[in-house]
């Protein structure tokens, strides 16, 4: 279950950068950064959850 909902949350990060060069293409700038902003927090949260705990 928690592959699933890491892969979803990888897939959605891919989905913001996507969406914010789509934005920033049509001139909205604090937008795109903000949804780049977004999804370099799920990279580090997914980054988090797969470091292995003793």
């Amino acid at each position: 279950m928690s592959d699933l909902f890491l892969s979803i949350v990888m897939l959605g990060g891919i989905a913001l950068i996507g969406g914010a060069v789509l934005v920033h293409r049509s001139g909205d700038r604090r937008r795109a950064l903000l949804m780049l902003i977004v999804a370099l927090v799920l990279f580090a949260n997914v980054a988090i959850w797969v470091i292995p705990v003793k």
